[in-house]
This record gives C-alpha cells, structure tokens and sequence, in this order.
C-alpha cells in the first residue's frame, strides 16, 4: 500500500519528524484499519489521548503567564482555543484533510459534525506525534504558531463568549430587548431528531439554527443571530 509523500505535510506543519511512523499514526482514523486490517500502523486515539493534555498544559501556561485574568476568564478563553470548532478550522487551514486515512465511508462525509470532530482529534494526535518526535519544545513551537496565535481574534471577538450568553447580552445592552427562542421545526424518528430554531427580538425573527438538540439549535441560532445583525464585535452604543 502506497503511501502519500508527506514533505508538504511537515512544511504546512512546521516540523518535520525524525521518526515519520508518527505522523502517520497520528493520520490514521479508527475506520481505516476496519478496511485494512493488515495495515503496519495503529490509529490515532492513544496519540490524540496524549497531545489532548499536551496542548491543554502548554496553553494554560501560556495563559498563565502572560495574563493576570482571574482563573475562570482564563478558563474560557483556554476553551475557546482548544474545542473541536476552532481546532477543526486550524486542521483546514494547514490542509491536512488530504492526507487523512479514513474508511470509504468517512472520507465521504465531508460535511458532517464527525468529520469536525475527526479533524480536531487529528490536530490532538499530531500534536501528540510532534511531542514523541521532538520533545516539549517540537510541540510548543507547533502550538504557538498554529493555536494561540488564533488567541488575538477569540479575544477581540469575544468567541470566548457562548454565542446564546453573547446574542442576548449585546441585546440587552443594545437595543434593550431579552432574545426569545422558538422550534420552528422538529423532524426525523426520536434517535435523530433535528431541530430548527428561530431566535426573535420581540416579533422579529433574526435568524434560525439547526442542531440535534434544542440546545444546540438554539446556539447555532444566536450564532447566525451575532452575524446577521454584525455584531461579531460588539458595536458601541449609540
């Protein structure tokens, strides 16, 4: 089985590994081996298990020590550099989707909140890899140029901010109204029920969110609500 050249990889990345074994382990979804069972190498998870705590220390002390924020702003803001959204968006942006091994299936659920979540998870598991191959210092240098560097924007947009907190905060301030939110649409058998929710200023519909949950439509809502009324930074009040 051939593999891809994985130079341009290691240039996306910044680091070129010693030991390339990892990287491709850290490439490798459960799936693939379900396919390949001969194939030469494991999957990721024990290297996604690894680099999870990796990222979460190195940020938190970079956290830490550069900021004198109560604990639990700093918590929020570590949150917001490290979920699956943002970390997914960092895999993207790098462009190693491409080099993902993956069942047939996966690879052609392109879309899907689980391809989100396998793209964070791989970000977890090379970053796993980069910590085996190089040490601390391999891995450091990979989440300050990859991952906080992104910390500028999060704070400067608030994306720190659950966007249901934000949409009503800036709501209130603003136009002094509380957002209501209704189910504009329920649909599919109870084990995959999909929600379409519409958040309201008064009568007015802003926007609507699909999720599996209201929940979660509910925060897709107020997240399309933040852009369709431009409030990705907070305007000031007139």
């Amino acid at each position: 089985m051939e593999l891809k050249d994985l130079t341009p990889l290691e240039a996306s990345l910044g680091y070129t590994f010693k030991d390339q074994s990892i990287l491709i382990q850290a490439l490798t979804h459960r799936s693939y081996l379900n396919e390949h069972p001969d194939f030469p190498y494991p999957h990721n998870e024990r290297l996604e298990f690894l680099g999870d705590a990796v990222l979460e220390l190195i940020v938190t002390e970079h956290l830490y020590r550069t900021y004198a924020n109560p604990e639990g702003e700093l918590t929020n803001w570590r949150a917001a550099l490290v979920n699956a959204k943002t970390l997914a968006g960092i895999s993207n942006q790098l462009g190693f989707e491409d080099y993902l091994l993956m069942s047939k299936g996966e690879a052609k659920d392109a879309n899907s909140k689980a391809r989100m979540y396998i793209l964070a998870n791989a970000i977890e598991a090379i970053i796993g890899a980069i910590y085996l191959d190089g040490g601390t210092e391999g891995a450091k240098g990979f989440i300050d140029k990859h991952i906080l560097s992104h910390l500028e924007f999060i704070l400067k947009n608030e994306l720190y901010v659950d966007p249901k907190s934000k949409f009503q905060e800036t709501a209130q301030d603003l136009l002094g109204v509380t957002p209501t939110y209704k189910v504009l649409e329920e649909k599919g058998p109870d084990h995959a029920k999909e929600f379409t929710v519409g958040v309201y200023l008064e009568k007015t519909l802003v926007a609507v969110g699909q999720g599996t949950s209201k929940q979660e439509a509910q925060v897709a809502a107020a997240q399309a609500g933040i852009e369709a009324k431009g409030w990705q930074v907070r305007p000031e009040k007139s």
